[in-house]
């Protein structure tokens, strides 16, 4: 496999990864307010819910990176890439600097951070 393509595997992994945490959380704390029987984690509904909150999160967090790539790219604060094997480049300033790179390592994208 080519390099980018694993690590877009990795950042698409992170982030979901990162939902089920968050998803693992809120059912805690969930246990503690409402009754809920144990059969119910075991069922195939609650299964399906899981697995639909992950991907949602995957898709909301996607959408993130890509609006803060577009704010970016309209702030100057990364170059497009004018050919495929160039890569973008990122400005040290970025406002929202690690939502860019997760932007471009979901997409698979080649990218380098600029220095000062």
């Amino acid at each position: 496999m080519k390099p980018l393509t694993v690590d877009m595997l990795r950042a698409h992994l992170l982030v979901a990864s990162l939902t089920a945490v968050g998803a693992e959380a809120i059912v805690c704390v969930a246990l503690l307010v409402l009754p809920v029987s144990q059969q119910f984690f075991g069922s195939t509904s609650f299964r399906l819910l899981a697995i639909a909150v992950i991907v949602g999160g995957v898709i909301v967090t996607r959408e993130f990176a890509q609006a803060a790539f577009e704010v970016a790219v309209e702030g100057h604060h990364t170059t497009p890439a004018r050919r495929c094997e160039r890569p973008f480049e990122i400005a040290p300033d970025c406002p929202r600097r690690w939502l860019v790179i997760l932007h471009l390592r979901l997409t698979g994208q080649p990218f380098v951070l600029a220095g000062h």
